[in-house]
């Protein structure tokens, strides 16, 4: 008895000791921290943040714009990201794709405030990218119309958030948690979006009083928002955000009637299909519709694609001006091929022939392509087409002539003549599709009246939540790394490193003929996502941890996370889809 209780009292004296031992040592480990812009390592107390470590390396950086994100070990995060071993660190200004979607997000939310605190009970669905900028629909509690003064009053509160320098609270709880703060508050784009998750642990954030979600990090303050606009769009609200360029300024607005009825028309097929959010999506799917929602979606396409030939035989027969050619054009992976595929089916059935020419048929040889300031070859410019030979045989072939065309071949760079020839009949329609198809370049010389000009893109359908959009690029980047992985062409993170010139090109060479067409279709399916996640997520998982493609990588595996699988078996052969995930019945 005696003995046992000295062995206990030993105990205690031990661990007693092991306490005091523990709490006379130094409560913070040192951590190495590497700072990727200027290659400096520097010791920190451990749980530093990133704010505390720019703060240490800003006087050596000299960074030409305010820091509003940094990468960790090539991870996106927010600068009160705290850190507990040894990282890499890049900071990052709004030029960065990440810093831009932290900065937007933050101002996204400031937003979102100014119209609780004015207006309680109110709506706000930020919905797409439009003019530079991001379109909000607004809708008063009693369903009043916006009027000017309403957003002059959100103008002057945001303004007073952004001078409190008001902070961003980030609080990590349980989904059961967060999705019981939401549905307190009556967001139930939220709830839906966080009951079909999948995750045990959700974040929100807090803005003052105001809770909000999303799914990345947010600026530490909102003092960090100095550079932003707000006026009226059509019955709604227009973001205005900083220069991708110069986040200094405003990004310059750019009027777009014709994209904005695109989403207009999006906005009236989610109504249909009742569904805005991927919250709906996971509730259809898991009820069993699946099949029926991938349905509707190929018959709303359908049924729009019917209407295009059907205007494009009226005007065909016109008695005056008629049609004699389709100029086709859209960003890439927007699904042009299939679309133009389609379409001939159709123009088939309207009982004109179609004549398909592809300018990726006119490049010049590669050796005689454009280059970019690094040497590498600038496949995206205009240059790249022989464009004066290009309309030298459309305009030959209008006057009824039989002309020789070329096939480009991709293997040894070069074109080649095969003896390939084409002649227009009665009944025949051409058809010219490709990047550059809507520059005026390669059809100078050809009467306006003569054209039909269409313009494709996949603008995303749907929303993670209200407050949370799924940028329209992310959607052709997906399926852009799927198709280049499933055709062996490129890793996916070879794919993203070569996004970024793809979109600047895209700005350069096909956005601003947009405009011009006469009719634009939305090649996105609502359901997309679900699909894509059961190519996307094994390819994205490939990307290494240790390059720099791997933010992107992890973000879209975070985003298409959200959304419930759903197999490709239900896909018809002639979906747009299947250009991408394989399986398609058309000849490419």
């Amino acid at each position: 008895m005696n003995k046992n209780k000295g062995n206990l009292f030993g105990s205690l004296q031990f661990m007693k000791y092991l306490c005091n031992k523990i709490a006379s040592s130094p409560t913070n480990a040192m951590l190495q921290i590497r700072c990727k812009n200027n290659n400096i390592t520097k010791s920190f107390p451990e749980g530093s943040s990133l704010l505390d470590v720019y703060q240490e390396f800003a006087d050596e950086l000299h960074l030409p714009y305010p820091v509003v994100s940094a990468k960790v070990n090539n991870a996106s995060q927010g600068l009160k990201f705290r850190l507990y071993q040894n990282r890499d660190v890049e900071f990052l200004d709004a030029r960065e794709g990440s810093g831009h979607r932290v900065y937007v997000r933050s101002l996204c939310f400031v937003l979102y405030k100014a119209t609780q605190d004015l207006f309680p009970g109110s709506k706000l669905f930020i919905e797409h990218t439009i003019s530079r900028g991001y379109y909000c629909n607004f809708k008063k509690k009693a369903g009043e119309t916006l009027a000017d003064d309403d957003v002059e009053r959100l103008r002057q509160r945001m303004q007073e958030i952004i001078n409190l320098d008001m902070p961003f609270r980030r609080n990590e709880a349980t989904t059961e948690e967060a999705v019981r703060v939401f549905a307190e508050r009556g967001f139930t784009d939220k709830v839906k979006l966080l009951e079909t998750s999948g995750q045990i642990y959700s974040d929100y954030y807090m803005l003052g009083d105001t809770a909000d979600y999303y799914y990345g990090p947010l600026v530490p303050s909102a003092g960090y928002l100095t550079v932003w606009g707000l006026e009226r769009l059509h019955d709604g609200l227009l973001l205005r955000v900083p220069d991708w360029n110069n986040p200094t300024v405003l990004a310059e607005k750019v009027d777009m009637p014709k994209t904005f009825e695109m989403f207009a028309e999006k906005t009236r097929w989610d109504i249909i299909m009742r569904l805005s959010n991927a919250g709906d999506v996971n509730k259809a799917v898991l009820k069993g519709h699946a099949s029926e929602l991938i349905q509707v979606s190929e018959a709303l396409q359908e049924k729009k694609i019917v209407k295009i030939a059907e205007e494009i035989d009226r005007r065909f027969h016109a008695e005056k001006d008629p049609v004699r050619m389709v100029l086709i054009t859209g960003p890439s992976s927007s699904g042009k091929t299939t679309f133009c595929k389609r379409l001939s089916v159709q123009l088939l059935a309207c009982g004109l022939r179609p004549l398909s020419i592809s300018t990726d048929d006119y490049f010049v040889n590669r050796l005689d392509t454009p280059k970019l300031p690094n040497g590498d070859y600038d496949f995206d410019n205009i240059e790249t087409v022989e464009y004066h030979l290009l309309e030298d045989h459309l305009l030959r072939l209008m006057r009824g002539e039989r002309v020789e065309v070329p096939e480009y071949n991709f293997v040894t760079g070069k074109r080649e003549w095969n003896g390939k020839k084409l002649r227009l009949s009665s009944d025949s329609v051409l058809i010219i599709e490709g990047i550059h198809a809507l520059n005026p370049l390669l059809t100078q010389k050809i009467e306006d009246s003569a054209k039909f000009r269409i313009y494709i893109s996949a603008l995303t359908s749907i929303s993670l939540d209200d407050h949370n959009w799924i940028p329209v690029r992310d959607n052709r980047l997906l399926r852009r790394i799927i198709r280049d992985y499933n055709k062996g062409a490129f890793t996916a993170q070879e794919t993203i490193s070569q996004w970024k010139n793809v979109c600047e090109a895209e700005d350069k060479w096909i956005f601003p003929f947009q405009e011009t067409a006469d009719v634009m279709f939305n090649s996105a399916l609502n359901i997309e996502f679900a699909v894509l996640r059961t190519h996307a997520e094994i390819i994205l998982s490939s990307v290494p941890k240790n390059c720099p493609e791997y933010a992107e990588a992890k973000r879209l595996l975070k985003f298409i996370h959200y959304f419930i699988p759903v197999s490709d078996k239900e896909i018809p052969p002639t979906s747009i889809m299947r250009e991408f995930v394989g399986g398609s019945s058309f000849k490419y």
